[in-house]
């Protein structure tokens, strides 16, 4: 298919009107045509894995000399097994339920009308994120299952390896008689490729920026196009007056320290006035045994002092930060409606957990709460998409418009109302 692109137009919108074009082509495919494309990904994933790690190699190569830490390079590295990991995770979407051509509802009217909503496809998606290149292949897989033409935006640090997994992708989309633009990589390592990307309002009908919150800050402020806003996660566990102390730390650990440095790890810790003395010192004894470092009030301090374990005076510096790392805000509150009030005025709208065995207090938290996801008795980490069995997602919706949550295949689609007649007309 060629593009009819203006002459005057720049790489970065040359490519969102292909992707346009190919979004058209896909919007009408059936299923069968969309999962053969995806299994062809996972199959040339899997053959061409010494081309991406090759590449690869020369960005982690780049990051050390820079002096990036060993964490972000961990997320930035692939290995032929994270490729293999990759590739299986997009036959996971293949067998994914297809969202598109869903009926939402439909009813006929008193005058014989059918009236239908149907799911589908968004159009052209732009996703705009860090060095993680596994966030290519992902996007991709998850915007083709839904219809859905990907414009991929990924870090300048990572732009060899995005480059050679674009590359597989197009080869393996093309092949499978599918248009290629159905996937591009933006053009363009400066910053100003991303903001032609967002001033593409016409061309891209959605962003969805993945990373930390200076990116999804930028891309909400200063883009034109529609974005839906994937949030910092400063998520918070509530420890109520009721609460089973051993399931308390035990959730509490888990939901900081099992795997820090993701947006669903908790990053404050309440606990009622009512408890403090019997659970702060067995929490400080866990914290630590996790390696995690303490930011507490005047009572975690104390605690702190009489447990031997050194607690950094909290500010409210602390109570804003998503950490990311093995560090914790913690705190004492008189009450439920005390913690309730500290979450509201803190929280990025993620995830909260309360842990209590009075029901009435669960409901009155739950109904209080203004997050995407309110855990009881249960940890922070479970707000994934996979975990809530939606196969994948393509981000966490803080936000309160179409999408909010984990965001899975239903959530890359909009709908359309079909209305059947026969012969009818307005009286």
């Amino acid at each position: 298919m060629t593009s009819s692109a203006p002459a005057s137009d720049s790489p970065v919108l040359a490519a969102a009107r292909r992707a346009r074009e190919a979004a058209a082509a896909l919007a009408p495919l059936p299923r069968t045509v969309r999962d053969r494309a995806l299994l062809a990904i996972a199959d040339a994933l899997e053959a061409r894995a010494a081309e991406v790690v090759e590449a690869n190699a020369a960005d982690v190569a780049r990051a050390r000399a820079a002096g990036t830490s060993e964490t972000v390079i961990d997320r930035l590295t692939l290995t032929r097994e994270r490729v293999a990991a990759i590739a299986s995770d997009v036959r996971d979407v293949v067998a994914l339920p297809d969202p598109v051509g869903e009926v939402v509802r439909g009813s006929t009217l008193p005058n014989g009308l059918e009236l239908r909503q149907v799911r589908v496809p968004l159009g052209v998606v732009g996703i705009i994120y860090e060095g993680r290149p596994n966030v290519t292949v992902d996007a991709a897989a998850l915007c083709l299952k839904s219809g859905n033409a990907a414009l991929l935006r990924g870090s300048s640090s990572a732009y060899a390896s995005n480059e050679a997994l674009v590359g597989v992708l197009r080869d393996a989309v093309a092949g499978a008689g599918l248009p290629a633009d159905a996937v591009q990589l933006v053009p363009g390592e400066s910053r100003e490729s991303v903001h032609e990307l967002m001033r593409a309002r016409g061309l891209v009908d959605v962003l969805i920026p993945r990373g930390g919150a200076s990116l999804i800050r930028t891309v909400v402020t200063e883009s034109t196009v529609p974005v839906i806003e994937t949030g910092t996660g400063n998520c918070h566990v509530y420890v109520d007056e009721l609460a089973d102390l051993d399931m308390a730390v035990e959730l509490l650990v888990n939901s900081k320290a099992q795997r820090p440095g993701v947006c669903n790890a908790a990053e404050t810790v309440l606990v009622h006035a009512g408890v403090a003395d019997r659970f702060l010192p067995l929490a400080l004894a866990a914290l630590t045994a996790a390696g995690v470092t303490v930011h507490g009030d005047e009572a975690w301090q104390k605690a702190g002092a009489g447990a031997g374990v050194r607690v950094e005076p909290a500010t409210d510096v602390d109570w804003e930060t998503e950490y990311l790392s093995y560090d914790i805000a913690a705190a004492v509150v008189p009450d439920l409606d005390a913690a309730v009030a500290h979450i509201r005025r803190w929280t990025s709208g993620h995830t909260e957990a309360i842990v209590t065995r009075d029901t009435a207090a669960a409901r009155r938290f739950v109904s209080l709460m203004d997050s995407a996801a309110v855990m009881v008795n249960a940890s922070t980490r479970f707000t994934d998409g996979a975990r809530f069995g939606f196969g994948a997602e393509i981000g966490i919706s803080t936000q309160k418009l179409h999408a909010r949550g984990p965001m899975g295949l239903p959530e890359l689609t909009t709908t359309r109302y079909v209305i059947t007649g026969e012969g009818h007309t307005v009286e």
